[in-house]
């Protein structure tokens, strides 16, 4: 079911790709029946969900990104004819780069909200020219952030800037999340971003630990903190979570068998990969391209399909889902 808050999305466009599914307001989806992950993706002939990159500009160089590679923007028809051929996806993210840097970006929003589930990952510099353009159209924006002011100014960019788009965001209404990358040196500011996350009325807190690609390769070795480190830290806060009654999800992934090669990445060049493939080059393994084919062919060599639903479903991450919805169990899955 579309909470209250969202747009509504048409009954024809959701299902196609995963069957007995639901989003929840946490801004995650969630099975509504007895069917199982496998049962999912062997009955699937789309993915559930699709991340495409409108752009690969952005106004940060963000400590952990790894999108380094720069390359022309796809062009509106470029962009129209992915469209057509994503057909029966449930729900794409519109991303980057910095996808609001596109000074057509209410045009692509435009192009795609009749047919999917949007979300929109943003650094949120751009939200006062964009967030207008958004309302009744975005299922949320995901907006990025790794805690207060000194430390996101260290690890992102520019805290003030992001706090005026978070602002303008809810200004117009529009249903917020947000994720922050997890180093050791970040973990002393996770409960004021949880904090943050509550008091903006976020959907949901998404934790990521970094991957060693693009500007992460310079990090040094004690920021990546190992799985049974991310798991303590994801205990710490649901502790802190249920004293201080916090309402947003939380959901934390780590790199594991069981997430490797869940996301289905589209490039500005149309071409898909299964991400992140640990052996590949760049993490990426090529599956084709949506310029030239629809993703029902794309979906046929894509050899995550399990992962894929168990990821985007919770049941390979820690997960706790947010209080008071139809999804909320208060428990979590290790990945």
């Amino acid at each position: 079911m579309t909470m209250l808050g969202m747009p509504a999305v048409p009954a024809a466009r959701r299902g196609t790709a995963a069957g007995p599914v639901d989003f929840t307001a946490g801004h995650h989806f969630a099975v509504s029946s007895a069917a199982t992950v496998e049962d999912l993706a062997e009955a699937a002939t789309v993915p559930l969900s699709v991340i495409l990159q409108i752009t690969k500009r952005c106004n940060f160089d963000c400590s952990f990104c790894s999108e380094t590679l720069q390359l022309p923007d796809p062009t509106l028809a470029q962009l129209d004819t992915i469209r057509g051929n994503l057909a029966g996806v449930s729900r794409v993210f519109l991303s980057g780069g910095e996808p609001l840097l596109r000074r057509d970006f209410g045009d692509v929003v435009d192009m795609y909200a009749g047919d999917f589930i949007l979300g929109i990952p943003t650094n949120a510099t751009r939200g006062l020219q964009h967030a207008k353009s958004m309302v009744g159209k975005v299922a949320f924006v995901n907006v990025g952030l790794e805690g207060p002011r000194a430390t996101t100014n260290r690890v992102r960019g520019d805290y003030d800037e992001v706090m005026s788009g978070i602002r303008a965001f809810l200004e117009h209404g529009l249903p917020l999340s947000l994720s922050a990358v997890v180093y050791r040196s970040t973990l002393h500011a996770l409960p004021f971003t949880y904090q943050i996350a509550d008091v903006i009325g976020a959907g949901k807190l998404k934790l990521i630990l970094p991957l060693r690609k693009g500007n992460a390769l310079d990090l040094e070795e004690h920021e990546f903190i190992s799985l049974d480190e991310a798991g303590q830290t994801f205990d710490r806060l649901t502790e802190a979570r249920a004293v201080h009654d916090w309402r947003p999800a939380l959901r934390m992934t780590a790199w594991t068998p069981e997430t490797e090669g869940h996301m289905i990445l589209v490039e500005v060049t149309g071409k898909a990969s299964a991400w992140p493939v640990y052996d590949a080059p760049d993490l990426l393994e090529p599956l084709g391209n949506l310029l030239e084919e629809p993703v029902t062919e794309i979906w046929k060599r894509y050899g995550f399909k399990r992962n894929h639903f168990a990821k985007y479903l919770g049941k390979s991450i820690r997960t706790v889902a947010n209080a008071g919805t139809a999804a909320g169990t208060g428990g979590h899955a290790r990945a």
